[in-house]
């Protein structure tokens, strides 16, 4: 019996979240499903490690559109989607929103999520305590961008008009064109430069300093995580990746490791299938693609005389969002040892500018802002006794990384390695290289070298002023250049994370389902 069938509904590259996400939602309904993964693992970097036998998580921070399912919270739309799927992921509550410490503008504070009875977000009490006067304007933030947000998850699911957008989303279609710095600057103008600070923290894990990042992406964000709080799976973000596999498979998806497409066939405009660097020819009228553009539109397409002049241009002007340099620690002493009282923290060596960091984000090191996690806050068990899981953690430009060759890749990353766990432990007055007794450095060569994702990139590409969700809303019927070929990965639509990848697989379903139905296939 061959190993492939003659013909699948749809061929999916990529059994990463995306991928993986689409398949499912394609299999529900009735399709029939081939993933095609490079590597020995579902997952792409979601996933863990393990040394001395113990396991290391190895990207996951936090994800977000999961909350609660117990009252008086909600579920998420990604936790409602995922339950809706029937995959089974043990959810942990991270136990705050996030600390922020910029010594230099004087500001320690934690913030935690949700809203009381009366309507007041938690965080604005908490800002109030070491700023009076500011949980009016706060509140009344948090309600715009709650707005923006509902509106968003909206129009993930509907196609409206322009007339419905506004009478029905007024927020966000004032807010639409501009901002996050623009809308907090005219609507806010009295909010202290310290509290304007706070809540810029979170600009990291978008990768886009507030000047040009869309008002739309930073509510989203802001009120996702601030109404329902952040989570991890229990056993990390494998534990996820495992969790949609086997659910993929019970589906009829048929799922295969180690096999890595090297072709896209294309005839008159429209795919038929792919080639593996195997050898295999395997046929579908539909495929979604993790690749990114620019490896599928410059290399991928066979014959390439079928790309398109725009899908070309498109691929060469989209700029690459952010990577990701990281150093994952186990430490031999308990957090409290360590002056460790959080989970999530955010730390500003010199006064919060997020224009400022963004442009360090070009070069090699030196980074005055960094995030780091210490898991054993929001899953203990994970954890050995008298350890502590920490990472530390900046998302810079790939392009940070471009002199960077065999001879001196090393040397590079462990300097600047160093150089962050002695930034952290200067913040913390312990020096943590005396407690560290494992230690692995993720960089841009590392997502590259185990996803093949172009130039390392982690979250596609850059939601600026220039290219916002809300244009790319407008044309991404257009984006699609070659009939049957479909994005499904972090540079599509929504971009961005985790949980973000998991829509954009839905997402990526979606719309070849619309194609079929209009081709009657």
């Amino acid at each position: 019996m061959a190993f492939y069938k003659d013909k699948y509904d749809v061929i999916v590259i990529g059994g990463a979240l995306a991928g993986m996400s689409c398949a499912m939602k394609l299999a529900t309904e009735g399709k029939d499903v081939l993933v095609l993964e490079r590597h020995n693992l579902p997952g792409g970097i979601a996933t863990s490690f393990v040394r001395d036998g113990i396991e290391i998580e190895a990207t996951l921070h936090e994800m977000m559109s999961i909350g609660s399912d117990e009252k008086p919270l909600h579920p998420l739309f990604i936790r409602k989607y995922l339950d809706d799927m029937k995959v089974a992921i043990e959810w942990l509550k991270v136990p705050e929103a996030y600390d922020f410490v910029s010594p230099e503008d004087g500001i320690d504070i934690e913030l935690h999520a949700g809203r009381r009875d009366d309507g007041t977000w938690i965080c604005a009490d908490e800002i109030e305590a070491q700023y009076p006067g500011s949980k009016d304007d706060v509140n009344a933030l948090f309600e715009i961008m709650k707005q923006v947000y509902e509106s968003v998850l909206y129009l993930n699911e509907h196609t409206i008009s322009k007339f419905e957008t506004l009478k029905n989303h007024e927020a966000l279609a004032k807010t639409a064109g501009y901002s996050a710095k623009e809308v907090i600057d005219r609507m806010f103008p009295n909010m202290k430069k310290q509290v304007r600070q706070i809540l810029s923290a979170y600009w990291i894990y978008v990768g886009q300093p507030l000047s040009s990042l869309p008002f739309t992406i930073y509510s989203f964000l802001m009120a996702d995580y601030m109404l329902g709080g952040s989570y991890v799976a229990r056993g990390f973000s494998h534990e996820m990746s495992v969790a949609m596999a086997e659910r993929c498979m019970q589906l009829g998806v048929q799922m295969e490791f180690c096999q890595n497409v090297d072709k896209i066939l294309v005839k008159n405009g429209h795919v038929y299938g792919v080639r593996t660097t195997h050898g295999d020819e395997i046929h579908a009228d539909y495929i979604a693609s993790a690749p990114y553009p620019n490896t599928v539109y410059g290399r991928m397409i066979e014959p390439q005389s079928e790309v398109p002049a725009k899908a070309r241009q498109y691929a060469n002007a989209m700029p690459m969002s952010v990577s990701c340099f990281s150093v994952v620690m186990l430490l031999d002493a308990r957090p409290e040892a360590l002056n460790i009282h959080a989970y999530s923290v955010f730390s500003a060596d010199t006064s919060m500018d997020t224009d400022k960091f963004w442009a360090q984000g070009r070069k090699l090191g030196n980074w005055d802002y960094l995030t780091t996690i210490c898991l054993n806050f929001a899953n203990p068990e994970g954890v050995p006794d008298g350890m502590t899981s920490l990472s530390i953690t900046n998302l810079p430009l790939p392009e940070c990384f471009d002199g960077v060759n065999a001879d001196n890749y090393f040397e590079t990353k462990r300097r600047i390695a160093s150089q962050m766990i002695d930034q952290v432990s200067k913040r913390l007055g312990v020096n943590l290289k005396d407690y560290i007794y494992d230690i692995e450095v993720e960089t841009p060569v590392t997502i590259s070298h185990y996803t093949l994702d172009y130039k390392g990139g982690i979250y596609g590409y850059q939601h600026s002023m220039d290219n916002s969700v809300v244009a790319r809303l407008e044309d991404v019927e257009k984006d699609q250049y070659i009939k049957g070929l479909v994005g499904c990965a972090s540079h599509q639509l929504v971009g961005d994370g985790m949980a973000c990848n998991i829509n954009n697989g839905k997402i990526a379903a979606t719309m070849i389902l619309t194609e079929m139905e209009k081709e009657g296939a």
